[in-house]
């Protein structure tokens, strides 16, 4: 979709950009040449999510943008090729199943981005059916019984507020309701026998309680304490629906795997680290326990064989991180996700008899050399307190002393997410064309322990904004960066960062890019959609309440109620369907700040939402940020 307003056409040197930023370019790095890619190409890289196998172990079930959106594919686990299930054009699909027995799929779609996902069914002869039609329903598939004759899936057509599980029989389709919601809760596990049901109630977004309920009698036994002071989150029940295996942080800086023995009422811990465990979950037999650890911006994944009690030496992959494992209903079969900040995700799949390890898809476009792209570095600075700030360093190829480069501190979303060593093509982008990028894990984000995480508490757009200032007086001591041009850009939250930034530090950086960032907190809060009912209250402990008269210091904090301070050029994204940060969020800021006569660029997408999806709308707004830094901070 062509976005309703945007910014001039800039005419720059074809040595930089062909003027449709077609071509690469090469330019001279001592002896060595890098070429330079244009936008195009770097979403010319493939996408793919998922990974789930048929009940034959021969394919596996994946989502891909090839097409320019999400489709379905399936890659045969021989490592014959790839066959193409779905080419819709109009909306993303992604992947939740094959059918236990046969090529039948489950998977979810929503409308432009609104985050209201219906689970549909794509039988064998490409017809779809929408299992769970109610316009409003937001519907979110949970797993196969034990029988694989039904499905259960979380759904909140009752109460738009609550998610309710339901179970949907394979045969005729027909869903009963197994366990209503009324507890201001998020169900999260349900045992085999459907005796169990664990639901998580947050607090704050770093506190919380854990409750099991017994389905039948709708008695509940609390495992947090009476007044938690830590998270719990819900792994999975014991196939034998005797425990239930959770991860805490609990008289810990980070989150440690335990399991609750149901009936005796008791805890224990299974495994500890130093870094937080974010997943822990067992295969269809239980032979295998895999765990997914937040190893400093890298995810470090262990499995362990449970039958011998030993940890399995999972295959070296060089260039790449194994991310995720989804391990087949015999345990004879792996399916590996890998990849690193300077390489897509690719699939892999490992067969545990004789120990074959096949590479199922390219995902890097084959037109790009990947040693033009840029390894991450995890770097620390310390900011104005002294505190220790983590940080993902991206340095251009081209960067020397005698060529500095600008440099841009990019803030993740949240609050509370974080920057890691993943592939971003938009970061790509931007470094193979010479701009540094700083990610900053500034105070509040997630993966350095509780504490860390809950600097910004009722801070923010303070300390956690000194944090990304600071980042400067890093940059100064690297003798490539050119901090006399430094820019900040951010999505959601991170967005936020940016306009705060350029309103309550308007010295700190020469430009700034918001994607899709909140500017208005009172009525960002008081607009949260029906289905986060649950963490409301826990996002007002945290933001502060928008009703009371926390919205005398939510004002304060707002960018919109501060343009006037705004003097630097800003580029605002934004999706008309964005449920999150709603499009008059930033139409009023860009208002705003225009009545300063201080130049706006604003790209608007009547078919997104927050997050862009397709590749076309990727394509023409990311290629216009670095248009946009090319004018006024290059």
């Amino acid at each position: 979709m062509k976005p309703l307003s945007i910014f001039s056409t800039i005419l720059l040197s074809c040595f930089l950009v062909s003027c449709n930023q077609q071509e690469a370019q090469e330019k001279e790095e001592g002896e060595e040449k890098l070429t330079q890619y244009s936008i195009e190409k770097f979403y010319d890289n493939i996408n793919y999510s998922g990974g789930y196998f048929s009940h034959d172990e021969s394919k596996l079930l994946v989502s891909s943008n090839a097409t320019g959106i999400y489709n379905l594919y399936a890659l045969h686990t021989d490592g014959s090729g790839m066959d193409t299930l779905s080419s819709n054009k109009e909306e993303s699909w992604y992947a939740n199943s094959y059918f236990p027995n046969d090529d039948r799929i489950l998977f979810s779609a929503d409308k432009g981005g609104n985050e209201i996902s219906h689970i549909y069914l794509l039988d064998t002869n490409n017809n779809v059916t929408d299992l769970t039609p109610t316009e409003e329903e937001k519907a979110s598939f949970m797993g196969w019984d034990k029988d694989l004759k039904s499905f259960k899936y979380t759904s909140n057509k009752r109460d738009p507020k609550f998610f309710d599980i339901y179970e949907m029989d394979i045969e005729n389709f027909e869903s009963k309701l197994i366990f209503e919601n009324n507890a201001g809760a998020f169900p999260s596990e349900i045992s085999d026998d459907k005796k169990y049901v664990a639901i998580e109630k947050p607090i704050t977004t770093s506190i919380n309680e854990l409750i099991i309920i017994e389905v039948e009698s709708g008695n509940q036994t609390k495992i947090s304490p009476e007044n938690p002071t830590a998270t719990y989150s819900a792994q999975e029940f014991s196939s034998d629906s005797k425990y239930l295996f959770y991860t805490t942080n609990d008289g810990s800086e980070f989150t440690y795997l335990s399991r609750y023995d149901i009936e005796n009422n008791t805890s224990e811990k299974i495994h500890e680290t130093d870094w937080d465990i974010w997943y822990a979950n067992y295969s269809w037999n239980d032979t295998y326990r895999v765990m997914g650890i937040n190893e400093d911006a890298k995810t470090s994944v262990k499995i362990t064989n449970t039958k011998e009690n030993e940890e399995m030496q999972l295959p070296e992959i060089k260039g790449g991180n194994i991310n995720g494992v989804n391990i087949s209903k015999s345990e004879n079969k792996m399916r590996l996700s890998v990849g690193s900040s300077k390489s897509p995700t690719n699939i892999y799949v490992y067969d545990f008899e004789n120990n074959d390890l096949k590479k199922l898809t390219e995902s890097l476009n084959p037109n790009m050399d990947k040693e033009d792209l840029v390894e991450g570095e995890v770097v620390r600075y310390p900011s104005f307190d002294d505190l220790e700030i983590p940080s993902i360093l991206y340095k251009p190829h081209q960067a020397s002393v005698d060529n500095k480069v600008p440099v841009l501190v990019w803030v993740h979303g949240g609050p509370g997410g974080q920057t890691r060593l993943n592939y971003s093509p938009l970061m790509q982008y931007l470094v193979n064309h010479g701009y540094a990028i700083i990610g900053v894990n500034n105070r509040g984000s997630s993966g350095y322990g509780k504490t860390f995480n809950r600097l910004d508490d009722q801070k923010h757009g303070e300390d956690d904004l000194m944090d990304c200032v600071y980042a400067k007086d890093y940059l100064a001591t690297l003798d490539w960066a050119d901090t006399s041009r430094v820019g900040i850009i951010g999505g959601s939250y991170g967005g936020y960062m940016v306009m705060a930034a350029l309103a309550f530090q308007p010295d700190a950086f020469d430009v700034g890019v918001n994607i899709f960032g909140v500017t208005n907190w009172i009525r960002t809060l008081r607009s949260i959609p029906s289905w986060w009912e649950a963490q409301k209250t826990a996002l007002y402990e945290e933001l502060g309440n928008p009703n009371t008269e926390d919205s005398v210091r939510l004002h304060k904090i707002s960018p919109l109620f501060h343009a006037d301070k705004i003097t630097k050029p800003v580029m605002v994204l934004q999706g008309s369907n964005d449920p999150r940060v709603l499009q008059v969020e930033s139409d009023e800021m860009v208002q705003n700040v225009r009545d300063n006569e201080v130049p706006v660029e604003y790209v608007l997408f009547e078919d997104e939402g927050h997050g862009f999806r397709k590749k076309e709308n990727e394509i023409e707004g990311y290629g216009k940020i670095k248009e946009f830094l090319d004018e006024y901070l290059k």
